[in-house]
Order: C-alpha cells, then structure tokens, then sequence
C-alpha cells in the first residue's frame, strides 16, 4: 500500500510518497503553485504516477489541540482532492513539522534562505513518517 502525504501550502505544496510496502517514505517533490485548481491537478497527476492507495494530508492545529484559523480551508481543499481522486483524504495533525523541517535543513548544513525550497518537502516527509509509524503501531 503506497501512501502519499501532503503539505499543502499557500505557494507551495511538499508531497512525499511511501515506498510500495508502505513502511519507508521516498520520493519527494513540491509543487509550486498559489492556485488551488493547479496543485489539485498536480496532485491528481502525482497519485497516478505513484500509485498512491492512500492519501493523508497535514492539517492545521493550535498547540493546545483545537483547530487553527485555517483548518476549514484545508477539510474543503482535502475534500476537492477526495472527490478528483476518488480516494479518501485523512487529516494528519501537522504542528511543528515545519519547525522540524527547517530545523532537519540546519543541521544539514543549509543556510535558512535555501530552505524554502525544500522545507515544504521534507514537512511532508515528516507528516508521512509520522502516519506511518502510527499505521504500524496499529497493525497486530
């Protein structure tokens, strides 16, 4: 089962792809884009190239555990990529993975101003790493 994972972005969406087992994240991309319809098209295309089975998508919450300021805007953008792709979008509780991501780039040696390049990418390698070790927690 190959699980593709989302951070969707208002300029750029990080997408990363689960190897076909579904235990180990792999490929990664961003696509750039402030227009909705086109990272949905993107997206569409990426699930088909990929194979994705499953689909999990960062969504946005406060510290304390409620929902952000943005978290309607992300269920209707999670719907709109349900209804095109015919498969099921699961929520992820995103905080702090790109904190994390710009903090992974840091210590990698990247200056802060290369990091918006890849930073959303591996925010969606953190969200499909993170669902992934709770998918095998769950699994008997």
């Amino acid at each position: 089962m190959r699980v593709m994972a989302i951070d969707y972005g208002d300029a750029r969406t990080g997408v990363a792809v689960s190897d076909e087992s579904g235990l180990l994240a792999g490929y990664t991309t961003v696509i750039q884009s402030r227009r909705p319809e086109e990272v949905l098209d993107g997206l569409e295309k990426l699930v088909a190239e990929r194979g994705a089975d499953e689909l999990v998508m960062g969504f946005p919450r406060n510290m304390d555990g409620t929902e952000g300021p943005r978290a309607e805007l992300y269920r209707d953008f999670a719907a709109r990529l349900e209804e095109r792709t015919g498969i099921p979008v699961r929520l992820w509780d995103e905080r702090r993975t790109t904190v994390e991501a710009h903090a992974i780039l840091h210590a990698g040696g990247r200056r802060m101003k290369d990091h918006k390049k890849d930073v959303d990418a591996v925010a969606a390698s953190l969200i499909l790493e993170g669902y992934l070790a709770y998918r095998r927690r769950r699994t008997p």
